[in-house]
């Protein structure tokens, strides 16, 4: 066995999957990553994919794994019912679900579900990030931005997570950007991050004045008509959707320029910066990893107790 290590933590998403070796205090061990998401291990078998890649990172048969994520959806290993909201942070990890008919000890960590009829929404594995991010924040009302294909904004107060609204903002990008007249437009530069372009900003300020649905075709126009560069295009399209995003966020949650603790990495992280400050709000940003690593650590010790 991996020397040190106390249990696995598995981030499952639809499309890829995160393993990591922690230690009793959350440091990493050794980690592996892969694209074997729940679209592929439903037809490879959960527990296979698991044990392979555990055996390969040296982990005991004994040791116990705590998972987030697609792997309890319906359609993935074990479901793990939603928990209603509003809800406890630590009341959502203590709900983890047992994988039945293994050896190995494996838990769930389940997802939310906010049951309003004109507001229906779910999420799985970023609660698990809100636990991670949760001793970061202040006291009072928080609001919390989780960018991403399906991107969440949350309320909390004090420990509970109160109302949440997803945003299909990075979906729509890519359904634009690859199959609508746009990416004409945007070609190949549809994957370049845009954040230091100034076509980012104008299409952001476009998107904060609701002004996104009346903008979208300009892009192919003034790809047509001024020979736009596909980067300028990809960045306004991006501008577009994240300042539309977070203006709505403003609508329904009342931002009213506030500091909102912004949970990501990477290029996400630098485009949803520089919106919220084109925007007026501050950012505080939790890294994304980081997070979701401090929730199963979190979620593994209310399950088992101190690894």
């Amino acid at each position: 066995m991996t020397s040190g290590t106390a249990f696995a933590a598995v981030d499952w998403g639809t499309s890829s999957l995160r393993v990591w070796l922690l230690d009793d205090a959350g440091k990493i061990v050794a980690e592996r990553r892969s694209g074997e998401g729940m679209q592929v291990a439903r037809e490879t078998g959960f527990a296979a994919i698991l044990e392979r890649i555990l055996g390969e990172l040296g982990a005991s048969p004994s040791l116990p794994a705590i998972i987030c994520g697609m792997a309890g959806a319906r359609q993935g290993w074990v479901e793990a019912p939603y928990q209603d909201v509003p809800v406890k942070v630590d009341a959502v990890l203590a709900g983890a679900t047992r994988v039945p008919g293994i050896a190995r000890d494996v838990r769930i960590v389940p997802g939310l579900a906010q049951r309003e009829h004109d507001a229906p929404d779910v999420m799985r594995g970023e609660e698990t990030q809100l636990a991670g991010a949760a001793d970061r924040l202040g006291g009072g009302q928080n609001i919390v931005c989780l960018p991403g294909t399906h991107s969440k904004w949350v309320e909390m107060s004090e420990g509970q997570i109160t109302r949440f609204r997803t945003f299909l903002t990075g979906e729509l990008f890519a359904l634009l950007s690859a199959h609508s007249i746009l990416k004409h437009s945007l070609e190949a530069a549809a994957s370049v991050s845009p954040a230091s372009n100034p076509a980012f900003d104008a299409g952001v300020e476009r998107g904060l004045a609701a002004r996104t649905l009346g903008s979208l075709f300009s892009i192919r126009a003034g790809g047509l008509l001024f020979e736009r560069r596909p980067d300028e295009s990809a960045a306004t399209l991006s501008g577009l959707l994240i300042g539309g995003e977070i203006a709505a966020a403003d609508r329904l949650f009342g931002l009213s320029r506030r500091v909102v603790t912004l949970v990501a990495s990477g290029r996400l992280a630098d485009l949803y910066e520089r919106a919220l400050e084109l925007a007026g709000h501050g950012a505080h940003l939790v890294d994304a990893d980081e997070a979701v690593r401090a929730g199963l650590l979190a979620a593994a010790r209310r399950v088992w107790g101190s690894p």
